[in-house]
């Protein structure tokens, strides 16, 4: 993505009609990710539509859509056509209802529930959005009057255990349950996912780590370094809270090599 400016509006879209094919030859779901590309060489609303239009067009089966915010990636800014998350709502709507057909859902990523729910109610029926909100994913998957989202967060991979948990007592109405669970999850969450956020892969890292999941603390770039040592000791006591440590013994002793 070095060089994403030099990128015409046609290649963007060849690139992704090439993968396109690639995953629905294997017979897989296919997630249509935010193109790093498209947002340095897009001008306009227009632009996105000229892209997006004939892959949805010749997808065979719905795809889901990808929004994600800035702070995951600074390249991403500005995607839709616009930094004005309400101007770029509407852009995305307007795709998303030309090919109602061919959307399962969107997997939007903006840590705001407000915009969440404000497209969610304003997508077509059975046009699923999917949260990637690591702020406030309990209340959205649990919805209101109006609809819920699904689940699709990277903190899940953190939480899987009393997640799952929950989301088995909120198929049986169980709400006590879902909050007794899911509640002490979101500290875990949003410390995991403060800013700067992208180097939210550190602490899941370390949190599998911590777990037996792998077994050393090593990322691609030297990337574990990405948090320091008070960040990393937070995430040990919030993760013991909120019920995700599998062996306090291994956990224990795995973290005092690592915060020495």
């Amino acid at each position: 993505h070095s060089h994403a400016h030099s990128h015409s509006l046609a290649t963007i879209q060849a690139a992704y009609e090439e993968q396109l094919a690639v995953v629905e030859e294997a017979g897989a779901r296919v997630i249509l990710m935010a193109s790093r590309a498209l947002a340095a060489t897009a001008q306009s609303a227009e632009d996105y539509f000229t892209v997006y239009t004939p892959l949805l067009t010749q997808a065979s089966n719905p795809v889901i859509l990808h929004w994600l915010g800035d702070m995951f990636d600074p390249a991403l800014t500005g995607y839709w056509g616009s930094q004005d998350i309400p101007t770029a709502m509407d852009t995305v709507l307007d795709l998303i209802n030309a090919h109602p057909t061919k959307v399962d859902g969107i997997k939007v990523s903006l840590l705001n529930a407000d915009y969440e729910i404000d497209l969610r109610r304003r997508l077509p029926p059975g046009v699923r959005l999917y949260t990637g909100d690591d702020f406030n994913y309990p209340d959205l998957i649990k919805g209101d009057e109006s609809g819920h989202s699904d689940a699709l967060l990277g903190i899940f991979d953190g939480i899987a255990r009393p997640a799952s948990q929950a989301l088995r007592a909120l198929d049986t109405g169980d709400l006590d349950t879902y909050d007794r669970l899911m509640t002490p999850t979101i500290a875990l969450s949003r410390h995991i996912f403060e800013r700067p956020t992208f180097n939210y892969k550190t602490g899941l890292v370390f949190l599998a780590y911590l777990n037996g999941h792998q077994d050393h603390f090593r990322m691609v770039g030297g990337l574990e370094t990405a948090r320091d040592a008070a960040h990393l000791t937070e995430l040990y006591r919030l993760a013991q809270i909120a019920g995700v440590i599998d062996d306090p013994d291994l956990a224990g002793a795995r973290f005092k090599t690592v915060v020495a």
